[in-house]
């Protein structure tokens, strides 16, 4: 999962896809933290990918650096804890200008049930599970 991590920082935009009825929709992202053995993203409540993930909690994050690209397929679940939020907010201080760890839109997923693949032009695919 480190690995994952890393790669997502390392990127530092990645993109987000969910469902809207039958519909995808895919938005940039560019939070990812890993608290308590979990990797984490964020977003606001009052957004219409928040809705969408509570819907559907089935996602795929993509992100490429220039030589390889990963596709991560997960299921998010919202960790309401104040906690967990703080610890996303105080890795993203530029992030504490619109939300805070105890407001009602701030909003943490962790990735559950996840299958990351590292994928290249020149190897094959490499698999991570966490």
């Amino acid at each position: 999962m480190k690995e994952v991590y890393d790669f997502l920082k390392k990127c530092k935009t990645y993109f987000l896809a969910t469902v809207d009825g039958d519909q995808p929709r895919v938005r940039p992202f560019g939070t990812i933290d890993l608290f308590e053995g979990r990797l984490y993203i964020q977003t606001g409540k009052v957004k219409n990918v928040s809705r969408q993930m509570q819907d559907n909690p089935k996602v795929e994050i993509c992100a490429f650096d220039g030589d390889q690209w990963l596709r991560v397929a997960a299921t998010v679940v919202r960790d309401d804890r104040i906690e967990a939020k703080q610890h996303m907010l105080d890795a993203y201080p530029v992030l504490q200008e619109w939300y805070k760890a105890d407001d009602d839109n701030t909003e943490v997923l962790y990735l559950k049930d996840a299958t990351a693949t590292f994928y290249s032009f020149t190897t094959e695919p490499r698999v991570i599970r966490f």
